[in-house]
């Protein structure tokens, strides 16, 4: 009964956010708009770091690698084919043969959860430093030139699905990227609330139980690994939709660190937490920054070590066990009352 309400709870809410991005641009300038895409396009990248450390208990320090590798896929597909549909489709899918091979070497090697970190975060700096070497005209693919540190500039922009020359306003990138968010989040609380969910939840309590009753933890881990990669893959698509550009800052380790800073704040084992610290956290380093006073690291680092000694759980479980540590109370001192004479 508690998962059923909360998942009612969970479409009334997801519906009422849906009215407010699609009227979003009835009210909202077109600079704010902007930002909102942006920051929901990165709150898809924290939702795929929320779900395979806080439901599968993989701490990847390298989820730039997936976002960064479906943010080139796409950028590549999109100049070649001219349309975005099946850029956005192999945006997806790169990212998700990538994580197959490397979660497979890493959890069917046997690593530790402290070196599959180590080892995310290596191969998303190798990235970095093989895409950073890739100037000059003989590294393309196709049409697409990587361009090494000058990045890959002139990106299409997602079109309608079947039409390459109807190209999507701002209003209406911002309308999608709201609703792919939302959409995510909705199909990853599924996902959660269904066997595979409970299971992997399982493994990442205890595996030696879980494998004791039959579930081999290594394939649940890797498909849970390959899921995370999938919807990196996808908000790097959407990333590089809003900015018609994409340079390999984006495996860049100051973003590695953010992402695990979002999760953090906003809470481990929920998804609505991550969503909450990387908008919290984007829109505080877009304030600063537009003010040039403070330095917007310096601020960063500040409120990470304030969470971890003060709101040690994040954000989402804080106000999650606050809300229903008055409901007992309340519950209680109710049937107090009932049973006095």
């Amino acid at each position: 009964m508690p998962n059923v309400n909360g998942m009612k709870a969970a479409l009334i809410g997801s519906a009422i956010a849906a009215l407010g991005v699609i009227t979003a641009p009835l009210y909202v300038d077109l600079f704010q708009l902007m930002q909102l895409t942006v920051f929901a396009a990165m709150a898809i990248l924290a939702l795929s770091l929320g779900f395979i450390w806080g439901y599968g208990g993989i701490l990847c320090f390298g989820q730039t690698s997936f976002f960064g590798l479906g943010a080139y896929a796409y950028a590549i597909a999109a100049i070649n084919f001219g349309d975005s549909t099946p850029a956005l489709l192999i945006a997806i899918l790169v990212p998700v043969i990538f994580a197959a091979l490397l979660g497979y070497f890493m959890i069917y090697g046997g690593i530790s959860d402290v070196y599959l970190g180590v080892i995310t975060l290596t191969v998303s700096l190798i990235l970095l430093n093989l895409v950073n070497s890739t100037a000059g005209d003989f590294y393309k693919i196709g049409k697409a030139r990587l361009g090494g540190f000058n990045g890959i500039p002139g990106v299409p922009t997602i079109n309608m699905p079947g039409n390459p020359g109807y190209i999507l306003s701002p209003e209406q990138a911002w309308v999608l990227t709201g609703l792919a968010l939302i959409a995510v989040y909705l199909g990853l609380r599924a996902l959660i609330a269904s066997t595979f969910g409970r299971v992997i939840i399982a493994i990442r309590e205890n595996e030696t139980r879980a494998a004791l009753l039959g579930y081999d933890p290594r394939i649940y881990k890797l498909l849970t690994f390959m899921i995370g990669g999938a919807v990196a893959g996808f908000a790097g698509a959407l990333y590089v939709n809003w900015g018609a550009f994409v340079s390999p800052t984006i495996f860049a380790l100051g973003l590695s660190a953010q992402i695990i800073i979002w999760v953090i704040i906003g809470g481990r084992g929920t998804l609505i937490g991550p969503i909450i610290g990387c908008l919290l956290v984007q829109w505080m380093v877009t304030e600063i920054g537009a003010q040039q006073t403070l330095d917007a690291n310096f601020i960063l680092g500040a409120v990470l070590i304030g969470f971890v000694l003060l709101v040690p759980k994040g954000i989402a479980p804080t106000v999650r066990d606050f809300v229903a540590s008055r409901l007992s109370r309340t519950k209680n001192a109710t049937a107090i009352e009932d049973v006095k004479p």
